[in-house]
């Protein structure tokens, strides 16, 4: 059964900054890490995010067909990988560090949240939400309300889900190695069998599921 925990904590939003270690991390690299309040430590793929995408995200981009959103995109290695597939796509991130990184790339990129006005509303044919950026505010329920705005009539959603049975939402840092420590945030961690559950409750509809070496994928039909 898949267990649904609330935010775990308080949460106080923090904007980027000098000394945001995401920030530190992209400019100079060196190790990340996610911190949950009471919890080990996770370390994030950042030097993954940077990098050209592998054979993993390849079976992301071949389902972007058509005007692509990239939501959350961070260094831009799969917005700029699509952009020279011949795909129009924009990226959004709201850390400028990022969008920094994601132009350099090649991408088309706005600083700016998803859930502030963004080009194109309801006319976009696919939205990407990869690394677990389903989690993205912490409330997947509302995200998805938002990608259905976002998305033209029998729009797709291609979604990485997390490769555990789990829907929890919770309150974390990012942190380097050594001390620096971002504000907290909002964030989740979203299942496949629960993105199920989700997406017919918010006029979704889940078309198809893959699973890679350590990582999940599905894809959600906008009803």
């Amino acid at each position: 059964m898949t267990l649904v925990r609330d935010l775990d904590g308080p949460v106080d939003l923090a904007p980027d900054a000098p000394a945001d270690p995401y920030t530190i991390a992209l400019r100079e690299g060196g190790a990340l890490y996610l911190r949950r309040h009471g919890r080990r430590r996770q370390r994030l793929e950042l030097s993954r995010w940077c990098a050209e995408p592998d054979a993993d995200d390849d079976t992301m981009l071949a389902r972007c067909i058509g005007p692509t959103l990239d939501i959350g995109c961070g260094p831009g290695r799969l917005a700029a990988a699509l952009g020279r597939r011949g795909v129009t796509t924009l990226g959004v991130d709201p850390v400028p560090a990022a969008v920094a990184r994601a132009l350099a790339a090649g991408a088309t990129a706005l600083c700016r949240s998803v859930f502030e006005p963004l080009p194109g509303e309801g006319r976009w044919a696919v939205a990407l939400l990869a690394d677990g950026n389903i989690g993205i505010g912490g409330d997947p329920a509302r995200l998805l309300d938002r990608i259905h705005d976002l998305l033209a009539p029998g729009g797709r959603l291609v979604v990485e889900t997390d490769p555990q049975d789990v829907h929890e939402r919770f309150a974390a840092r990012v942190e380097n190695d050594h001390g620096v420590r971002g504000g907290a945030f909002r964030w989740a961690r979203v299942g496949t069998p629960a993105l199920r559950t989700l997406a017919h409750a918010h006029r979704f509809t889940m078309t198809d599921t893959w699973t890679c070496p350590n990582r999940t994928f599905a894809t959600l039909s906008r009803t």
